[in-house]
């Protein structure tokens, strides 16, 4: 019997994919697994028992992803599960920012009790005219899988659509659109695009990629759109050129001080995923990862620890083996095995970084001793017998 502890509400039909071997508990450090959204974890003390955290959902900012690792406990998050909804966001955004529909729409609620409002409309709506995204260049930073998705859809809306990703996977690559301009430099991202549409994870390495230089290099008018994370942008030089019109419309779906109320920003509350499709999909994915860690030891979307799969165990038993990336590990794993008695009929290594797994299938049942002896090695963090 396994259980499971959900840290927020999870959509119950992820939860139902749980079946008569899982048990839900109230208690955190009691799980062998954990489902997350957005509470914050780095402050959480975690206790051996848990042995996988899923995030329903692609960012993990709130996750303390090296501690987890080191205690051998595997992250999943749930990439491409909730793309459509940002994607449509991503639409909506642009569009918004191109017609000043919101301004129109506050517009008529200011005037909604003058009888003549019908006259007075045909009058103002000047004011709030705009331009048709259809013939306009749209850069997209990042073609991951909410990246192509926007990609694709501003093609079939008439736009000369440019990416840039130097990290592209064969899967996306195979998905965009052949029309798509697959950029080299992402300056000319910056030079020559009306809108800008950015979809990177936040790391050291992207923290306020946006900068003010990176501004300067656009063009006047451009209009920047982030639903992905906001410190990918230095929001405060990003408002100096707002207030100075260099930039036309900032559109972000994370509120803070910064932006809240800044002239030409249209703010909205952290919306992209917020769709009963996007969490029904992204918890079902979160589910279905949990369950095969924990059933066959098969490793899927972590952020942690390298993916590793071998399928359903048809052997006599399986070993699960989180630990560091160092030299000499397997020759240890497999003496120790070899000096019981056990033969082995398949073996997995896969290493991401600092850490490694290791999956063993074995031909003779596996016993308790077998994991405290494994356990003993110098830079082992967490072993299981899988079946």
């Amino acid at each position: 019997m396994f259980t499971y502890h959900c840290l927020n509400p999870i959509s119950p039909l992820g939860l139902e994919r749980f079946d008569g071997c899982y048990k839900m508990t109230d208690e955190a450090n009691a799980a062998d697994a954990i489902l997350v959204r957005s509470a914050n974890m780095h402050e959480m003390e975690i206790s051996d028992q848990v042995k996988a955290v899923a995030r329903a959902g692609a960012g993990v900012n709130n996750i303390p992803l090296g501690d987890f690792a080191e205690k051998g406990i595997v992250v999943f998050n749930t990439p491409g599960a909730n793309a459509n909804g940002v994607k449509e966001m991503v639409i909506a955004g642009m569009l918004l920012a191109s017609r000043d529909i919101v301004g129109g729409i506050e517009w008529v609620e200011s005037q909604k009790n003058e009888s003549n409002i019908g006259k007075m409309a045909e009058k103002q709506k000047k004011q709030f005219a705009g331009c048709e995204i259809s013939g306009k260049k749209l850069g997209i930073i990042g073609l991951g899988a909410i990246g192509v998705l926007v990609a694709n859809a501003a093609t079939h809306l008439g736009m000369d659509v440019y990416g840039y990703d130097p990290y592209i996977s064969v899967d996306a690559a195979w998905n965009l659109s052949r029309t798509i301009k697959h950029i080299q430099d992402i300056n000319e991202i910056y030079r020559e695009c009306d809108y800008i549409t950015i979809h990177v994870p936040l790391m050291e390495s992207t923290k306020n990629m946006i900068d003010g230089g990176a501004i300067a290099m656009m063009k006047d008018g451009v209009v920047l759109l982030n639903f992905a994370r906001d410190l990918l942008v230095d929001e405060k030089a990003l408002v100096k050129a707002l207030e100075e019109g260099k930039v036309k419309k900032y559109v972000t779906d994370f509120a803070n001080p910064t932006v809240a109320g800044a002239v030409n920003t249209l703010v909205t509350p952290h919306l992209g995923a917020s769709t009963e499709e996007s969490e029904d999909n992204c918890a079902i994915m979160a589910v279905k990862e949990l369950r095969d860690y924990l059933e066959n030891g098969n490793i899927k979307n972590s952020v942690n620890y390298p993916n590793c799969e071998m399928g359903t165990c048809v052997a006599a038993g399986r070993l699960a083996i989180n630990h560091k990336n160092v030299p000499n590990m397997i020759s240890q794993f497999t003496k120790i095995l070899g000096d019981t008695g056990v033969n082995i009929s398949d073996l997995s290594n896969k290493s991401k970084g600092d850490y490694a797994y290791t999956l063993i299938d074995v031909e003779t049942p596996l016993t308790e001793e077998m994991v405290e002896s494994l356990k003993d090695i110098e830079g082992v963090l967490k072993v299981r017998i899988v079946k």
